[in-house]
């Protein structure tokens, strides 16, 4: 029976065995809390703005995103396989953005709302990408980016809208 029990350790050693150094283990955890901290971000402001994708969806995405591209990349794989990994999250996260796109009875014809969540967590998912491959910074900068163009904009296009227009908005 010591030999069975020997046998089982040695199969769960082997099986988490995919981390090999510190430094990898290092790698593997700064990019994945990386990318929770960015998805977070945006999260958090689209939350406090009341929009149906808050900290826990785009922190899951970014994240999901970066594990999409680290694992492959850990294990070794070529560019054009990496490049068909993102062809597939670009595409995915389409079907998740589009379940944030609505068009109610309650509003008119020409008015959808949810594009700009759908398109946030498009962004996010790219976020999540560049942390995943390496590119910490570039997430970084596209976060703070990102961020400017949820908060800032807003401020600066409704400064240019017909007062009319501003009493016929929803918070």
């Amino acid at each position: 029976m010591n030999t069975w029990w020997q046998e089982v350790v040695d199969t769960l050693q082997s099986e988490f065995s995919d981390i090999t150094d510190a430094k990898q283990l290092t790698q593997v955890v700064v990019r994945l809390v990386i990318a929770a901290v960015l998805g977070g971000i945006l999260g958090f402001e689209r939350e406090h703005k009341g929009k149906a994708a808050g900290v826990r969806t785009h922190m899951l995405v970014c994240m999901g995103a970066a594990l999409f591209v680290l694992v492959p990349r850990l294990a070794g794989a070529d560019d054009a396989a990496l490049s068909r990994v993102v062809q597939g999250l670009v595409a995915g996260i389409g079907f998740l953005g589009a379940g944030t796109i609505l068009k109610g009875e309650k509003l008119s014809t020409a008015q959808v709302k949810g594009l700009t969540t759908a398109a946030g967590l498009w962004m996010t998912a790219a976020i999540g990408i560049a942390a995943g491959m390496g590119r910490e910074m570039t997430a970084v900068v596209s976060t703070v980016l990102a961020l400017g163009i949820f908060s800032l904009v807003p401020l600066i296009t409704d400064r240019f809208e017909p007062p009319q227009d501003r009493d016929s908005h929803q918070p």
